[in-house]
């Protein structure tokens, strides 16, 4: 299967065996342009998608030593995400299984997520999922046809979203999610008095915005009074805050569902805060937890070739008149193939 991710700032195609076997994975990402910015400016990600696609795809086929009639099927991902950069991956799929007659794939972002965790490794739904990304905080549940079920996510900002906007209160550079990861480790969590949403809560929501706006105020308050906050401080509160969240709903959402086995994945997956956190659940509530390798936590073409070969095994097709959405609930995309 070759897979294709434009969904934001990552140009990336692999190629991938059986769902699980990695051939080629080939990635242009654009962090240094967007550096200079604060943040993905989309009409620059889409433009960067359209000079670098081709070369991309060409290479994943040739570090995999396959050509395009080899392969048993594309896979694209049509959203959610930034749609011009969503338009420009989806045209080069269209594109190349017109050409090739081959079966097409439109894969959910978060479904390529998901699958990210079955790649150089077991793949044994049913099982919990918990998905922490840029733009997404949402626990799901994934059954042995590869379809999905939403038991709850963020009302406001995701948890990816508050790393980096923290981040940029703290002067750190972006993406700030590794930056706030790696100075927490040196600092301590119990020195800022922090909120955490939802989490007296049997609901399985999240809500991250009132935390970035605790953090935002107690900086301006130490300015006013002239207080000096360690940097390290700052950033292991708020991800304790953040982490004390993820984990409840995550144990909440197991002993609603009955399901042991959990996969954690998406960028802030390979968070080591909540790597350590989420195995120490693990030990206290018997269950298997399950992360991607990091190399496969941030957006990658692997995580849509493996979902487009479960895809394929489950028997759901697409066809090239699939539109890129900006926006798409999982029983939209699940309505999309047949």
């Amino acid at each position: 299967m070759l897979g294709i991710e434009t969904s934001c700032d990552e140009t990336s195609a692999a190629v991938v065996a059986d769902g699980q076997s990695v051939r080629s994975l080939v990635t242009y990402s654009q962090i240094a342009i967007h550096q200079a910015f604060g943040g993905v400016v989309p009409e620059v990600a889409s433009r960067q998608h359209v000079a670098v696609i081709t070369r991309t795809v060409e290479q994943a086929l040739t570090e995999a030593n396959v050509q395009l009639s080899q392969l048993d099927g594309i896979a694209v991902t049509c959203g959610p995400g930034l749609l011009g950069a969503l338009l420009v991956g989806l045209s080069a799929a269209k594109g190349y299984a017109l050409v090739s007659g081959l079966p097409f794939f439109p894969v959910h972002h978060i479904a390529g997520h998901v699958a990210a965790a079955g790649l150089e490794a077991q793949w044994r739904p049913p099982m919990l999922c918990l998905v922490v990304s840029g733009g997404h905080t949402e626990l799901l549940v994934v059954d042995e046809n590869f379809r999905f079920q939403r038991l709850g996510g963020t009302v406001d900002d995701a948890a990816g979203e508050a790393y980096d906007k923290v981040a940029r209160l703290c002067g750190l550079n972006y993406p700030g999610g590794p930056e706030i990861d790696k100075l927490a480790a040196q600092g301590n969590p119990d020195a800022l008095d922090l909120p955490r949403s939802f989490l007296d809560s049997e609901e399985l929501s999240f809500s991250f915005s009132g935390l970035k706006s605790a953090v935002a105020n107690r900086l301006e308050k130490a300015r006013r009074n002239h207080e000096y906050l360690p940097v390290e401080d700052i950033c292991a509160s708020f991800q304790q805050a953040v982490l004390d969240v993820l984990v409840t709903k995550t144990s909440q959402a197991a002993k609603k569902t009955g399901l042991r086995r959990i996969v954690v994945a998406g960028g802030v997956a390979a968070n080591r805060g909540l790597r350590q956190a989420m195995a120490q659940l693990a030990c206290r509530a018997d269950l298997e937890i399950f992360f991607p390798n990091p190399v496969y936590c941030t957006d990658n073409g692997a995580m849509i070739a493996a979902a487009g070969s479960h895809m394929m095994k489950a028997g759901r097709h697409g066809t090239l008149d699939v539109n890129a959405y900006a926006n798409l609930s999982f029983a939209e995309w699940q309505n999309l193939t047949s």
